[in-house]
């Protein structure tokens, strides 16, 4: 079983960035792969154990949250991760869980900016990944045995962050999915929403006649900033994505 977690998570080998000090941070099921100007692997820990219990306290409350697939009401007495899934699943029409990757790398990672006094950080939460970077940086995707998989990336502009990058799939991956796409990956301010729109959007995807429609109902959520699709041999793109070889 360890084995094949770690196979999974191969990916993180390639991962590096010049300057930045990489640590790995685990809690029960969240593993986060954390890049930072120095290690904050207490701070990290802690922070993932509150946002965890946050979550949990809540599910523990509401029942149905943690198996709903779609949106439940706001709530401004929740804890502050636990609203992020909710306002991102209301957005993207899920349910919140959906989101909950997302939200909690950037529950670290803001941490990390605040510690740091601003410097750059990168956390990926099972390839959600959390960004704010001083220079561009480039983000390749991952997408199982397309042929495009590992061969194209995204680079986004420093001044763009601090950000989301999410992908879904349904060949790869724990989270399920409802749809056939090797890899959908959504850009937003909001690594929530992020997620979630990306594990949405995905669910569309049955068939490569379904990647432009899907593109264009990504253009009309509100918070989104790109995505790309990567479906056997074919890509589509939208909006906030610089594409580059990889």
């Amino acid at each position: 079983m360890q084995e094949e977690k770690a196979d999974r998570r191969f990916y993180r080998a390639l991962m590096g960035r010049v300057g930045l000090v990489r640590f790995r941070v685990r809690h029960l099921e969240t593993d986060l792969h954390i890049q930072a100007v120095r290690d904050l692997s207490r701070k990290c820990s802690a922070r993932i154990i509150d946002a965890r219990t946050g979550i949990e306290t809540y599910a523990s409350k509401h029942p149905g949250f943690l198996e709903t697939y779609t949106p439940l009401p706001a709530d401004e007495f929740a804890p502050r991760v636990v609203r992020e899934m909710l306002d991102a699943a209301r957005i993207a029409n899920t349910g919140p869980m959906a989101a909950v990757a997302g939200a909690i790398a950037q529950y670290v990672g803001e941490m990390c900016i605040s510690e740091t006094g601003g410097g750059d950080v990168i956390v990926e939460n099972g390839g959600d990944i959390f960004l704010k970077v001083s220079s561009p940086v480039t983000i390749s995707i991952y997408a199982a045995d397309s042929p495009l998989s590992g061969k194209v990336g995204i680079e986004l502009k420093e001044d763009y962050t601090p950000a989301g990058v999410c992908t879904s799939s349904g060949v790869i991956g724990h989270s399920r999915s409802f749809g056939s796409a090797h890899a959908v990956t959504v850009i937003s301010k909001n690594t929530a929403l992020s997620d979630a729109v990306a594990t949405a959007m995905g669910n569309l995807l049955k068939t490569h006649s379904d990647i432009e429609p899907v593109l264009e109902k990504m253009q009309n959520i509100p918070g989104v900033d790109g995505g790309l699709i990567i479906f056997d041999d074919r890509l589509g793109a939208w909006g906030n994505v610089n594409l580059v070889p990889v």
